[in-house]
């Protein structure tokens, strides 16, 4: 059984930074490509961060373009979120997602595996 375990949010002031962690488990766990996903109460969940193992690239939201940096350790199955100039539109829960999928990395439904999300609340 696979898991992902989300860990570092939190409440910080806007203009703060945070770090979100990400914890793959799963004894025959693999996978091509890990993203973040948030979710504010009343509005569907969207794209926030992804990384293609393989080639190492990295895509944004325009949203969190040059604010957010998503990295990680394909080996240790693990996916960072680092998070500056919070702003209160960044308040949301935060979804750790990954799969097997190299396209459509903005899609929820490309990913296989979620975790249980972690709340970060921006107050201005």
């Amino acid at each position: 059984q696979v898991q992902l375990v989300e860990s570092g949010g939190g409440l910080v002031q806007a203009g703060g930074s945070l770090r979100l962690s990400c914890a793959a488990s799963g004894r025959t766990f693999s996978s091509s490509a890990m993203g973040w996903f948030r979710q504010a109460p009343g509005k569907e969940r969207e794209f926030v961060a992804a990384i293609r193992w393989r080639s190492g690239s990295t895509y944004y939201a325009d949203s969190v373009k040059g604010r957010f940096t998503i990295s990680g350790d394909n080996t240790k199955n693990t996916v960072y979120l680092q998070m500056n100039s919070l702003k209160s539109e960044d308040t949301a829960v935060y979804y750790c997602a990954a799969g097997n999928t190299i396209v459509l990395l903005t899609v929820p439904s490309r990913y296989d595996y979620w975790g249980q999300g972690t709340q970060v609340t921006v107050s201005s």
